[in-house]
């Protein structure tokens, strides 16, 4: 159970942050300020989901290392380390403050600045989240072949 709480999380995570890049890039480049605004204001509101998901994951994912060592389970650590460090430091911060902006129609280059910075940083929070991902496909890969053949077996 822990597995699919981890799993469903982290992948939650990931679905989550890249519609936030997307939503952020499409009305950036394409869309007015009142569009800008409201992506603005439902990436606050999204992370109510987020934060509670990369909770579950790193935790879950703690959880199930407990105990193990191996060079795949030290790389995903330190990548939750990175990972948490960049959304409370630099991500969190960047998209109260820039809705904060967006609210009081402060479009200048600061919000420009502070906006290509959360884009950089959740693309860098994304590639994490992804690797992360993919490693721990390939821990549990033994598990589901093993898995699909009892079911082939039946």
């Amino acid at each position: 159970m822990k597995t699919i709480v981890h799993a469903g999380a982290g992948t939650l995570a990931m679905v989550l942050i890249a519609g936030f890049l997307t939503a952020t890039l499409i009305s950036e480049f394409l869309l007015d300020t009142t569009a800008i605004l409201t992506v603005k204001k439902a990436i606050l509101a999204g992370l109510c989901l987020l934060i509670p998901m990369l909770a579950m994951s790193g935790g879950s994912g703690f959880s199930l290392a407990s105990g193990r060592h191996s060079p795949a389970i030290e790389k995903k650590r330190r990548r939750m380390k990175i990972i948490a460090a960049n959304g409370l430091l630099i991500l969190l911060p960047l998209a109260i403050l820039l809705y904060l902006r967006a609210a009081a129609g402060l479009f200048d280059g600061v919000f420009y600045a502070m906006q290509t910075l959360e884009v950089l940083a959740g693309c860098v929070q994304l590639t994490l989240l992804a690797l992360n991902f993919r490693d721990g496909r390939k821990m549990t890969r033994g598990k589901r072949l093993a898995a699909a053949k009892t079911l082939n077996a039946i």
